[in-house]
């Protein structure tokens, strides 16, 4: 079985207090509904590497899972992180000079049977939020494996890290 690979983005901005700050998307759906911690994710998505590249496929992805178009910023590869169901994500943070606002819902929607088991089928969000947190916050909501990203930061931009 091929290993399952996705890329995408983690926007980064410095607040006017000076601190580092990343926007990360809530995963959606039942099963995560009343999580925080480890509950969050980079805007990321799959794609076939013989197709398209990590950086194109990031880009597509955002644009996918936000409704958004990609921000102008400065971009800054991250590596990649394998997720404990073995998943490789190739990651690229994107400098920008502000925060901005991702509307809550918006994009991709999955349809699964809910409750398990069952006939019945739910539509939600891929991801129901995204908000702008400090580093030391989204360290305990990302999932596992990405919160090794935000490690690889200080090497890949020159900010004040506080």
């Amino acid at each position: 079985m091929p290993t399952r690979t996705s890329a995408g983005l983690l926007p980064v901005c410095v607040n006017a207090n000076g601190e580092v700050m990343v926007l990360i998307a809530h995963i959606g759906g039942p099963l995560w509904a009343r999580k925080d911690h480890r509950a969050w994710s980079i805007v990321k998505g799959e794609f076939d590497p013989g197709i398209e590249t990590p950086r194109a496929a990031a880009a597509r992805e955002w644009v996918e899972e936000t409704g958004l178009p990609v921000p102008v910023g400065e971009w800054f590869e991250l590596g990649t992180v394998r997720q404990s169901g073995g998943k490789v994500v190739h990651a690229f943070a994107l400098l920008v000079a502000a925060a901005f606002e991702v509307p809550d819902g918006a994009g991709n929607t999955v349809t699964m049977p809910w409750p398990p088991g069952s006939r019945r089928t739910i539509t939600f969000p891929e991801n129901d939020r995204a908000r702008w947190c400090t580093l030391p916050v989204a360290r305990t909501r990302l999932v596992a494996a990405q919160a090794a990203l935000l490690d690889r930061l200080p090497s890949v931009l020159a900010l004040d890290f506080r």
